[in-house]
């Protein structure tokens, strides 16, 4: 986690500090085991084939956690998440795994971003909103979402 941000440090336009992340297919697996989502889409060559997307897909709920990862570390452990919505808009492909004693093959690497769109006070709180979404590797925005923090303030 970064240092404590505060709010008189954020102006409008500030970049939130970027998040790189790699699916594999054995994080798919885990995350269908810890989430419970089993959506043969997730792991099902074949299915996922009749399904129109080509081969498996990260599940949309782990990017949304890495939005929430992103979000939560910039803020600091001070900071509190008031509210995350995001919308998937492109399919992303994890990496397959070369074999167990090399498990990360070559591919896609992600990007989560974000940016400051707000900043104000609201009661005592000093709120800010963000911009937030997950870049695949060729740059294009697969899932777009907005965050809503308050954060400390010096005064």
């Amino acid at each position: 986690m970064a240092k404590q941000i505060y709010w008189e440090d954020v102006e409008v336009g500030n970049d939130i500090t970027p998040l790189s992340k790699i699916a594999n297919s054995r994080m798919l697996v885990k995350w269908a085991g810890a989430s419970g989502d089993f959506n043969p889409l997730h792991y099902e060559d074949t299915f996922a084939s009749s399904q129109g997307v080509g081969k498996p897909i990260v599940h949309g709920q782990l990017k949304r956690a890495w939005l929430v990862q992103l979000v939560t570390d910039w803020m600091g452990e001070e900071g509190t998440l008031r509210k995350l919505s995001c919308q998937f808009r492109g399919m992303d492909y994890p990496r397959l795994m070369k074999s167990t004693y090399e498990p990360q093959a070559e591919g896609e690497t992600w990007l989560c971003k974000g940016k400051v769109t707000k900043k104000y006070a609201e009661g005592d709180e000093h709120r800010v909103d963000c911009d937030i979404w997950v870049e695949n590797g060729k740059g294009e925005k697969t899932t777009l979402g907005t965050a809503t923090v308050t954060l400390p303030s010096r005064s």
